[in-house]
C-alpha cells in the first residue's frame, strides 16, 4: 500500500469540532452559559463514602449517559465495559466528531489520528480488596491463593480498562481513525500536549485530522487520598462552593474535578475543501520541562515562561507589541490556575517574565473555581474555553476571589464575566497546563481569518 503522506512545513492547523464532558454539563453551549454565569459545580462526593476525608468535597459530572450521547445502540454496546474515564473521552469525542460534521464520513481513515493526555481509569476496589484479604494468611500473601482468588474475583476486561491506552482504543475504534494512535501522562499538563502534539503531526503532513484532548476521573478513594497526602488540596469542608479560589490570598488548595475534552484539529486546506464550520486556528505550542522536582514547579516559573514563549514565537506574536488598536496582541489567558499557594504565584511570576509592562493589561482567569481541577483533561477544557472566548467576545471570570495576593497582582477577571466585545472583542488567547515534576505547556489559539 503507497503512503499518502506529503511533507510540508507550512500547514495550518485549525480547529473544526468541540466536545466535552464537564462538571457544570457536557452540551458546549449549555455548559459555557453556565461558565460565564459563574455557577460552581462543586459538592460533597457522592461516588463513595468520603465523610472521614479531611478534603470530602468535589466537582463530579452527575447524570451522565454515554448511551444518551452516542444515540445508537449498538455504538454504545461496543463500549459497554468502558472505564468512566474511558466513557467521558468516548462521549466528548463523539460530540467533537459531530460537531465538526465528519459523523457521515467524508475523510480517509488513514488520514485520521487520535492523540490524548488520558489518566488511568478509576480502580475496581472490590476484588482487589477480597483477593488480597483472601491471600492473607496472617503473616504474609500466600502467593498460590493469591492466584486461586484473582482468577475467580478479577475480570480481563476491567483489568485491561485500567490502562491508560484502552481509552485511546475506545476514541480510534469510535471513528474509525487508522493514523498516529498515541498517548501522553504528564499529569496536569497532558491534554494541553496532547493538542500541541497533534497540531505538530498535522503540520508534518502525518494526519490531515485529529481527535485530541483528555480524560480523567480520581473522585475515588485512592485518587482522593494521594493528593490529601501531599497537602494539595483545599480541606474548606465547611463552604465547598468558595473552596476553589484561584488567586485569592486566602486559598488552600485544589478541588478535584472530573470529565473529558477532545477537539478536531484539522489541516486548514482539508477542512476548507469539505466546507467545514472553523471554530479557531490553532497557530503556537510551547513545551518545555522544569528538572527542578518531582511534584513542585521552579520557584521562578523559568520553565512556564519558556513554554509561553514558544507558542508566541511559533505564532509569530511579539508579547511586548501591541496592536493598532493599542491592546496587548494577547487579548486572554487561561490560566492554569490550580488555587495552590505556589502555583498560582509562580505563573503569576511567569507571566510577567513573558509580558513584561504589558502583563496587567491581559485578563487572566482559572475556570477551576467552576468546574475544579480535571487533572489531565483540565488543559482541552480549558482551551475549549479560550475558543469560545473568541467566538463570543466574553471572557470567564475567576470566581471567589474576594481577597487580593499581593503576590498576584494582575488582571484575573474576579468573580464576574468580562463582555470584551466594546473593546474589540478577543482574537488572540493563551492556554496554560503545567503539571507534577515541571511539565508546561502552552497553546495559542487565534480567530480564523482565512
Amino acid at each position: 500500500m503507497m503512503s499518502t503522506r506529503t511533507t510540508r512545513t507550512d500547514r495550518r492547523v485549525v480547529i473544526s469540532g468541540m466536545g466535552w464532558v464537564t462538571p457544570l454539563g457536557r452540551d458546549v453551549e449549555q455548559a459555557w452559559s453556565r461558565l460565564i454565569g459563574g455557577q460552581c459545580a462543586i459538592g460533597p462526593v457522592t461516588r463513595f463514602d468520603a465523610q472521614t476525608f479531611p478534603t470530602n468535597f468535589a466537582a463530579q459530572c452527575e447524570d451522565f449517559s454515554l448511551e444518551e450521547v452516542l444515540g445508537d445502540r449498538e455504538r454504545a454496546r461496543r463500549h459497554a465495559d468502558a472505564s468512566l474515564n474511558a466513557r467521558f473521552a468516548i462521549a466528548s469525542a463523539w460530540s467533537a466528531w459531530q460537531d465538526a460534521g465528519l459523523a457521515d464520513g467524508g475523510v480517509d481513515p488513514r488520514r485520521v489520528g487520535v492523540y490524548l493526555g488520558a489518566g488511568e481509569g478509576p480502580p475496581d476496589f472490590d476484588p482487589y480488596v477480597r483477593t488480597h484479604l483472601g491471600a492473607w494468611d496472617g503473616s504474609q500473601i500466600d502467593g498460590a491463593a493469591f492466584v486461586e482468588h484473582a482468577s475467580r474475583l478479577m475480570r480481563a476486561r476491567t483489568e485491561i480498562e485500567q490502562e491508560p491506552q484502552a481509552v485511546v482504543c475506545h476514541v480510534a475504534d469510535l471513528v474509525g481513525a487508522r493514523g498516529p494512535s498515541l498517548n501522553c501522562l504528564t499529569a496536569c499538563a497532558a491534554s494541553t500536549q496532547s493538542v500541541g502534539e497533534a497540531f505538530e503531526i498535522i503540520r508534518r503532513g502525518d494526519a490531515e485530522v485529529m481527535l485530541a484532548g483528555g480524560s480523567h476521573s480520581m473522585i475515588h478513594p485512592l485518587g482522593m487520598t494521594g493528593f490529601i497526602r501531599l497537602t494539595a488540596m483545599s480541606t474548606r469542608r465547611d463552604s465547598p462552593g468558595t473552596a476553589s479560589r484561584p488567586f485569592d490570598r486566602t486559598r488552600d488548595g485544589f478541588v478535584m474535578g472530573e470529565g473529558a475534552g477532545v477537539v478536531v484539529l484539522e489541516d486548514l486546506e482539508h477542512a476548507l475543501a469539505r466546507g467545514a464550520r472553523i471554530h479557531a486556528e490553532l497557530v503556537g505550542y510551547g513545551s518545555t520541562a522544569d528538572a527542578y522536582r518531582i511534584t513542585d514547579i521552579h520557584p521562578d516559573g523559568q520553565g512556564a515562561q519558556l513554554a509561553m514563549l514558544r507558542a508566541l514565537e511559533q505564532a509569530g506574536i511579539d508579547p511586548c507589541a501591541r496592536g493598532e488598536d493599542g491592546r496587548p496582541l494577547v487579548h486572554y489567558i487561561s490560566a492554569h490556575g490550580t488555587g495552590t499557594p505556589e502555583n498560582d504565584g509562580i505563573e503569576t511570576k511567569a507571566v510577567k517574565g513573558v509580558f513584561g509592562d504589558l502583563a496587567r493589561e491581559i485578563p487572566i482567569s482559572s475556570v477551576k473555581g467552576m468546574l475544579g481541577h480535571l487533572i489531565q483533561a483540565a488543559g482541552t477544557v480549558e482551551l475549549m474555553t479560550c475558543v469560545k472566548a473568541i467566538e463570543t467576545g466574553i471572557v470567564p471570570a475567576t470566581i471567589n476571589l474576594e481577597h487580593p495576593d499581593p503576590e498576584c497582582d494582575l488582571d484575573y477577571v474576579p468573580n464576574e464575566a468580562r463582555d470584551l466585545r466594546e473593546v474589540g472583542g478577543v482574537e488572540v488567547c493563551l492556554s496554560n497546563g503545567f503539571g507534577f515534576g515541571g511539565q508546561n505547556d502552552c497553546v495559542c489559539v487565534r480567530r480564523f481569518r482565512g
